[in-house]
Formats: structure tokens, C-alpha cells, sequence
């Protein structure tokens, strides 16, 4: 059977996750299948076989799997009643401007993120704390008080940063401090000149490198492009917008330094799968609930 390409729906636009608890009574085989978001599965009651691309994975009570974006997967459960959470999200949502950075140990350019599922093996406290996180997150999207998108934020943040801090086998790629030193100032240019064109010429001259070493330095310590990494501010910049003035569509692309609509359009359904118009009716109406 060939695989699919699952769609997640986020419930609250304003969050990129998805988070739910499944029960299932009987054996079931769930067939090849892919989503970008990141997928982490807590077993809460029975057993799980858990096959991803070319690993295999038993679960049991306690136990968690991640599963990397875009990753083929497929699972099976055989031993009875099944009782488990399943949370799904969007890693590129979670970052802004002072975490940029950290970015690239999440983007699997060269291990599938899977690779780290050893730490819940050989770190027992490790998957004990990120189990307290995934159930503290449903707690709070089900019942959704006041601020419950903040929290949400920091416990992913917090499970994020739970395994970068607990992976002695370098699954996660490292990076240096020194590189996020010496591009500080090329960050802080971008965010004071999102209302302008952005040169590369100019931003080379700030880092004190030449084009081609910036264009390769600025990949490797970021894992974005630096023309990714501006267009993402600047739809960030935009989505702000759109949700605190009255401007129309037009006046954002010029206030953001994109005023090419055609090219607006396309950046920002990149990064939202819709258009700046239904991105806004989508974010006021849930405000309005």
C-alpha cells in the first residue's frame, strides 16, 4: 500500500500543535504514512509497535517515540486495550528571534530526528519529565484557561530543550558559541531593517566575511538560508500585523520591506498554508470564542 501524507488540523490557529488521546479496544495496523509536524507518542495503557523507516520501536507504559518531520512511520497494536497520547506540532512555530539559532539541531539535514528515541532508553529521568510535559499540555489544551497558549509554548519549549541538554551521542548536530557570537550582529541588523530590503553585501560587511563564506556559515549555524531567515522574520512580522492595525494587504507588503504582492502572497502561504486575508478572518474569529 503506498504511504499517505497525513493532514494534522490545529484546533487553535494561534498554536501549530495538535494534541489528542486515542483509546483502541482492538488490534489495529495503521498503514505507512508522513506529516511535517513532529510527533511524539506517550503510552499511557497497553503495548505499541512503533515502525519508523527502518527502525522499530516496542512500547510500553511509560514509554515515548518521536518521530521526525516528514518521517514514514506506521505503527501496530496487538496486546489489547491501547490508551495513549499523541501530540503533533509544527517545530518552525516555536522559534523566534533570541532561539533562531537553535533551530538547526531540529531540522534533520543530516540524522532523522528519530535518532534521539535512544535518549528515552538510556535517560530514564529524561522520559519521565518529557511525559510530565506531553500530559501537562493536554491538560492545558483541553481546558484552555487563561494564557493556556503561553504554557503550551513553554512546554514544548521545555521538551525541546530537555533533549538538546541530554544527548551525549550528538544525534542533534551540534554548533558552536562562538558562531552565534559572531552573527549576533547580522540578527540584530535584520530585525531593525525588516521595513527595507535587506542587502547581503551589507550583512557580510557586519560579520566581517566574504559572500561565500557568509552564504555557507550563515546555513550551517542557523539551518536556514540567510534569505530564508529573512523572509521568516519578516512573514513573522507580518502575521503581528495583520492581527493589531487596520492596513490592508497592500500597506503590510510595503511596511514589511515585501511590496511585491505576488511574492507576499507566496512567502506567506509558505509558512501559514494560507492566505494573509484567511490567515486574519481565521485568528479573529478564534479570539472571538
Amino acid at each position: 500500500m503506498e504511504a499517505y501524507n497525513e493532514k494534522v488540523d490545529f484546533e487553535n490557529p494561534l498554536l501549530s500543535l495538535r494534541i489528542f488521546r486515542s483509546i483502541r479496544e482492538d488490534d489495529l495496523f495503521i498503514s505507512w504514512h508522513y506529516h511535517r509536524e513532529i510527533e511524539l507518542l506517550l503510552i499511557d495503557q497497553g503495548e505499541l509497535d512503533v515502525y519508523i523507516e527502518d527502525e522499530y520501536h516496542h512500547l510500553t507504559p511509560g514509554d515515548i517515540v518521536v518521530i521526525g518531520s516528514s518521517q514514514l512511520h506506521r505503527d501496530k497494536s496487538t496486546s489489547g486495550p491501547l490508551d495513549y497520547y499523541v501530540l503533533q506540532f509544527d517545530i518552525d512555530q516555536f522559534f523566534d528571534h533570541s532561539t533562531m539559532q537553535y533551530i538547526r539541531f531540529f531540522t534533520e539535514t543530516k540524522k532523522p530526528l528519530s535518532r534521539i528515541n535512544y535518549i528515552f532508553k538510556e535517560r530514564p529521568h529524561v522520559k519521565e519529565k518529557v511525559a510530565g510535559y506531553i500530559r501537562e499540555i493536554f491538560e492545558e489544551a483541553a481546558a484552555k484557561p487563561p494564557g493556556y497558549e503561553m504554557a503550551v509554548n513553554i512546554l514544548i519549549k521545555n521538551i525541546l530543550l530537555l533533549l538538546l541538554r541530554n544527548d551525549p551521542e550528538h544525534a542533534l548536530e551540534e554548533g558552536e558559541d562562538f558562531d552565534r557570537i559572531r552573527l549576533k550582529p547580522v540578527f540584530d541588523y535584520v530585525e531593525a531593517n525588516l521595513t527595507s530590503r535587506i542587502h547581503v553585501d551589507h550583512v557580510c560587511k557586519l560579520a566581517n566575511m566574504s559572500y561565500y563564506y557568509f552564504v555557507k556559515f550563515f546555513k550551517k549555524a542557523v539551518g536556514l538560508s540567510f534569505t530564508e531567515y529573512v523572509n521568516y522574520r519578516k512573514i513573522k512580522w507580518a502575521e503581528r500585523i495583520l492581527l493589531t492595525e487596520d492596513r490592508s494587504i497592500s500597506e503590510i507588503g510595503e511596511k514589511i520591506g515585501i511590496p511585491n504582492m505576488a511574492h507576499f502572497y507566496k512567502m506567506f502561504k509558505k509558512y501559514n498554508d494560507c492566505s494573509p486575508k484567511e490567515y486574519q478572518k481565521r485568528m479573529l474569529a478564534w479570539n472571538r470564542k
